[in-house]
């Protein structure tokens, strides 16, 4: 049989060659955390090579995803649908096995990670999503769900200040589910770590109401499996076994130092590993003894073989919640929701209303919530301003089965908890806070983006609009950019019928996360035929028009629509021939065919005035340089919102001074 120690070093090798054959990588967290790896993937996850996606599996999440060659080497050895060529390709174009693990590119791979501590928050939203939604289906003598969530993570990890906030909310939460390996080797990027990091890692996380287990040798496989045993019998809390690691372990002269970090190891010191672990094989070479220690086909088959059982079972005795689970699990909408959704924007298009699209938001979530039991809804502690409680809104916090989480002022950590839920699947998360705050959930919105994530942002509060709380919560230069990310879909509706349509698209949106852009303030609301209600969820359309080919565009957004509709009405009395686009989605629109691009926008027509109360340049696109823009070309000022509309151009007046200059 062989031996812990050697089924490790199969790990160390692979990860040592693939780093030297690729000239760059890090090789020191696979060779440091391969014992533990070792004891957790061979005894107790609970995971199925030939099918990454079973329902029941346990999830890995690598934390310090800069490590990615023992996460590669582990699916490799254990059996998944990742060749030895893959691992020989380490890093390079359309390879497998990217720089950092990737979403979607690599079976076995749960999650994007690589920027430091969103890992460890994707792993606490995971547990989060098991825990509901085995409360959600579980039933007496009937336990579906039933997985853990395990995350290896290290000092970086610790060190970024996401750690804190989702670590925080794990305790309170009590989620005994997740198991986080702590990779305590005292070493980063710029050396030891005891210059810059002398935090009592052990006493921090039992304050956020942790268990934690202490003193874990890293390279002692039977003090790896005591510490895990401990952390499995504690199932009211989350736990952390701090493990002490070597980095680069077998590595005589880089072992232990931040040379064996973020480097290949050299060819002469990677020899020397050979003979330091007494591994003989040349690269890439793995005995067919090793293979057969690592093999996890026959045991996840089986592991999944029973779990089929149970589950014919459930479905037996509950054939209608086994129909829902599936249709969960698959991402699919039910089958009346075309037609409810519909029927929804239909009714409110004919009975106008003017509300905060804020509040036509909240409206939204009180028509769609009932037919989408999916929703985890939360805020970063805005609720009452972003309206996102609806009546059957349930706290987590009251209820396991819920369906909404009160996150705390914690944004960043917020959105990677979300990104977390989404990956596990089961449920389609939407978060919120104000469309200024995006600035603390940046990286975590553009990891969701990177993955094509299905999530929802609710972000209100959505310009100057907002008023006397000043430029540090007035949103100028936040919606541009999240426009700018790829795979982002952003939406601006003007008023309760585009922001119902903007909930619909987001709903059924599975490319990428979704960003409602709403108002503080109430939104008249514009007539529409019925063939612009259906063009609505085209990201633009003509909502104002001349007879013939219009002398001017004014093209605009949410509560600057209602401003472009009454210019165009003083300026058709003047017999001006003019149109009026509202764009709630350029991203949407610019997916449209060129022929419905070229009807609404069409090129003969350049004298082009967008109005947006964000900021200027982004609209320059669709306006062209000799175009004029109405927007934001500084931050805001602390006033009533009526006095600083006026004070930066959006008034009635002054979109006709532009527009008649335009016109000549």
């Amino acid at each position: 049989m062989t031996s812990r120690k050697t089924l490790a070093n199969a790990i160390r090798a692979l990860s040592m060659d693939a780093v030297q054959k690729a000239k760059s990588g890090h090789p020191g967290a696979p060779m440091g955390m391969a014992d533990i790896a070792e004891v957790l993937w061979n005894d107790y996850l609970q995971h199925n090579p030939a099918n990454a996606k079973w329902l029941n599996r346990d999830r890995f999440v690598l934390s310090n995803g800069h490590g990615s060659m023992l996460l590669y080497s582990l699916l490799h050895l254990t059996g998944y649908n990742l060749p030895m060529s893959e691992l020989k390709n380490f890093r390079q174009l359309h390879s497998k096995t990217p720089g950092h693990p990737e979403y979607g590119y690599t079976d076995g791979v749960e999650t994007t990670t690589g920027p430091l501590g969103q890992g460890i928050a994707n792993a606490v939203g995971m547990a989060i999503a098991e825990r509901t939604l085995a409360a959600q289906f579980n039933r007496p003598g009937h336990d579906i769900v039933d997985h853990h969530t395990y995350v290896f993570l290290g000092d970086g990890c610790m060190m970024e200040g996401i750690s804190h906030e989702v670590c925080s909310l794990a305790g309170t939460m009590k989620l005994g589910k997740l198991t986080a390996f702590y990779d305590d080797n005292g070493i980063s990027i710029d050396g030891n770590v005891t210059g810059w990091f002398t935090d009592d890692t052990a006493k921090r996380f039992e304050a956020y109401g942790w268990h934690v287990v202490r003193g874990v040798d890293g390279h002692d496989s039977e003090s790896i499996k005591a510490a895990i045993e401990q952390a499995r019998a504690v199932t009211d809390k989350p736990t952390l076994l701090m493990c002490k690691t070597v980095i680069g372990f077998g590595s005589p002269n880089k072992a232990g130092s931040h040379d064996a970090h973020g480097a290949p190891l050299g060819e002469a010191e990677v020899a020397a590993t050979r003979l330091q672990l007494g591994w003989t094989e040349p690269p890439f070479v793995i005995p067919q003894e090793v293979y057969d220690g690592w093999d996890a086909k026959a045991a996840g088959a089986a592991r999944e073989s029973a779990w089929n059982e149970k589950f014919a079972a459930y479905e037996q005795a509950y054939p209608e919640l086994a129909a829902e689970l599936k249709r969960r699990d698959l991402g699919q909408l039910p089958a009346d929701w075309q037609q409810q959704s519909q029927a929804y924007i239909e009714k409110l298009q004919a009975n106008p209303a003017k509300i905060a699209s804020r509040k036509a938001s909240q409206n939204a979530l009180e028509a769609f919530g009932p037919l989408l039991p999916e929703f985890l809804g939360g805020s970063a502690d805005l609720a009452p301003s972003n309206l996102t409680i609806w009546s059957k809104s349930v706290s987590l916090g009251d209820n396991p089965a819920g369906n909404y989480i009160h996150y705390g002022v914690r944004e960043f950590g917020m959105t990677a908890i979300a990104n977390g839920i989404a990956v596990h699947g089961g449920f389609l998360p939407y978060t919120a806070t104000f469309l200024m705050f995006v600035e603390y959930a940046r990286n975590a919105v553009r990891m969701a983006a990177l993955m094509k994530l299905r999530s929802i942002y609710v972000y209100t509060h959505d310009s100057i609009g907002l008023g006397e709380d000043g430029p540090t919560h007035q949103p100028v230069e936040q919606l541009a950019s999240l426009r700018l990310t790829p795979n982002m879909h952003t939406w601006r509706p003007c008023d309760q019928v585009e922001t119902a349509v903007a909930w619909q698209q987001a709903i059924e949106c599975h490319n990428g996360p979704s960003a409602l852009i709403l108002s503080r303030q109430n939104l008249a609301q514009q007539e529409r035929t019925a063939q612009q209600l259906a063009d609505i969820a085209r990201g633009a359309y003509i909502l104002k028009d001349a007879d013939g080919q219009p002398e001017l565009i004014i093209i605009a957004t949410g509560s600057e629509v209602e401003l472009a509709v009454s210019a165009w009405g003083r300026l058709s009395a003047e017999g001006h021939k003019v149109r009026v686009v509202s764009m709630p989605s350029p991203e949407a629109f610019d997916k449209q065919d060129a022929a419905y691009r070229e009807a609404v926008l069409p090129k003969a027509v350049t004298k082009r005035l967008a109005i947006e109360a964000c900021i200027a340049d982004y609209w320059y696109k669709y306006v062209g340089l000799n175009g004029t823009i109405i927007g934001m070309r500084s931050f805001g000022e602390s006033a009533p919102a009526e006095e600083l509309f006026k004070l930066f151009g959006f008034t009635l007046e002054n979109v006709l001074d532009n527009a008649r200059t335009l016109l000549g």
